[in-house]
């Protein structure tokens, strides 16, 4: 018996290793999201710098969070609840990773960026998506480690929030593009961060539903709302300019 409760014990401990890594990503992704657009709206590439180079720590964890994974399903052969588990926190880290990777990307316009910024106002957008996809992240991760199913979904049913900011923000941007071709340069780079910031909501929809799947053991299903419309607004300029 008492060799039983040492192998529940240590397996518990390695589980709890895994959230705590999961943890570490977390905080490092928010940090790395706010400060890339702080950075971009100050055009502080000192600030920029330290996003791009936290993102070394973020693909560390990741790597030993799959590492640690693939061993304990090795030597456990877990199962049900346990298992999935482990498979969720695999998911988990491969989406905090790729937030990570969009944060360090936006991080990287300010280095691209020349010249004074010709309508600071449209970084106010870019600024204000990222609040909501912040907003979505924080919300995703407590909701992990509370195991909150009703906030996960939650999160998941709100994606359409930031799908329709971003689709505003691309009309106006593209807008701002065709009254001068002067703002043609800095308006792409804004598009480029405002559409990563914008997947980052994505990487938050998906821990929602790697989330409903530890808890119920049942995929979502669900059509995932949607309302990013920046494709179709590209067809309508398109068939305009011809």
């Amino acid at each position: 018996m008492a060799s039983n409760e040492h192998i529940v014990t240590s397996f518990d401990d390695e589980l709890n290793g895994l959230a705590q890594k999961i943890a570490e990503m977390g905080g490092i992704a928010e940090q790395q999201v706010g400060d890339s657009v702080a950075a971009l709206s100050r055009r502080d590439e000192a600030l920029a710098q330290r996003v791009i180079s936290s993102d070394k720590r973020m693909d560390q964890l990741q790597r030993e969070i799959e590492d640690d994974a693939t061993h304990m399903i090795a030597r456990r052969q877990p199962m049900a609840q346990d298992l999935r588990e482990i498979v969720a926190a695999i998911h988990i880290a491969n989406d905090l990773e790729r937030v990570g990777d969009l944060a360090k990307n936006t991080a990287k316009r300010v280095f691209a960026i020349e010249g004074n910024f010709a309508a600071q106002r449209l970084v106010g957008g870019v600024e204000h998506i990222s609040e909501m996809s912040l907003a979505q992240l924080k919300h995703i991760l407590d909701a992990y480690t509370s195991r909150d199913l009703d906030s996960a979904l939650a999160v998941w049913k709100r994606d359409d929030e930031i799908d329709a900011m971003y689709t505003s923000l691309f009309r106006e941007l593209l807008t701002y593009m065709m009254e001068d071709p002067r703002n043609i340069t800095f308006c792409t780079h804004l598009l480029f961060c405002a559409k990563n910031i914008e997947r980052i909501g994505d990487h938050a929809t998906n821990i929602a539903e790697t989330i409903h799947y530890l808890v119920t053991g049942i995929p979502l299903t669900d059509e995932r709302p949607k309302k990013d419309e920046s494709s179709v607004t590209t067809v309508e300029y398109s068939d305009a300019d011809d």
